[in-house]
């Protein structure tokens, strides 16, 4: 009996220091988890702030290079000119950031298709950006009003630059620009997508009242077996149409006037006489 006594309080002591352990292990790994999540979450943070100053250090480096960036107007682009072809001719006085060629009208570039002209695309104005403000001014003040050149098999050879650097003024200022313009392009187009689809509607009621009509003036004939010479759809126009009434005053003519009671003669003297 005393063995049996022993041996089960050490398998009890030993079962309750196996569950101590567990717990501490347990309270362990969950420490260790949570400090885990933690330095993760700096990290991440840590990412993060680490990204928005790259980024604000991109924005500062990229607004101080527009400051020095100057942009050059051309009031007319040759035919066969294309931004390749001007950036191949300009870049030699200067390095070049962005070209922006304006297509022309479709309705030119049409008439002068039909006309035999130019079949290809073709640019009314453009603007150059260049890297420094000093290559821009020097371009424009080099090359205005010279003839274009190159080789003398190039379709625009003999045409001559109309070229201006514009002060003050920013690519920002284009972009902002060509955005308003496409701005009111789409209300434009959707004024009058609106108006067709207000003649498309009005013309299906007309079409609709007129099959009604027509529908109606069937069923009138067959009920009523109508002449066929009569004209049936004025029949059904004239019950269609509705006439309203309004309640009027009748107006006062002479026969009503005379039947007015009126004060005798022999009245009247009586009262002027007692006065």
């Amino acid at each position: 009996h005393r063995r049996i006594t022993k041996t089960s309080l050490f398998a009890i002591s030993l079962c309750s220091t196996s569950r101590v352990f567990y717990a501490k292990m347990t309270e362990t790994n969950h420490d260790e988890s949570n400090n885990n999540l933690l330095n993760e979450e700096k990290t991440e943070d840590k990412i993060e702030q680490t990204r928005k100053n790259r980024k604000k250090k991109c924005l500062l480096r990229e607004a101080n290079d527009a400051d020095k960036r100057g942009v050059c107007y051309m009031s007319r682009i040759p035919p066969h000119m294309d931004p390749l072809k001007l950036r191949q001719i300009l870049s030699q006085y200067g390095e070049i950031e962005r070209i922006y060629l304006s297509p022309e009208n479709p309705a030119a570039q049409v008439h002068r298709k039909r006309a035999g002209g130019f079949r290809g695309q073709q640019f009314s104005e453009g603007w150059i950006e260049f890297t420094r403000k000093s290559a821009a001014k020097r371009v424009a003040d080099m090359l205005n009003g010279e003839q274009i050149g190159g080789r003398k098999r190039s379709s625009f050879y003999y045409d001559l630059w109309n070229i201006k650097y514009l002060r003050k003024f920013k690519w920002d200022d284009l972009t902002a620009e060509t955005a308003h313009q496409n701005a009111e392009r789409e209300q434009k187009s959707a004024l009058e997508l609106a108006a067709a689809k207000r003649d498309r509607d009005a013309y299906r009621n007309q079409v609709d009242m007129s099959r009604q009509i027509s529908a109606k003036a069937e069923r009138l004939a067959k009920k009523q077996k109508v002449n066929p010479d009569s004209d049936v759809t004025t029949i059904i126009r004239q019950e269609l149409k509705v006439i309203r009434k309004f309640p009027q005053t009748q107006p006062f003519t002479e026969s009503s006037s005379h039947k007015k009671s009126q004060l005798s003669k022999d009245i009247l003297a009586g009262v002027f006489s007692s006065s």
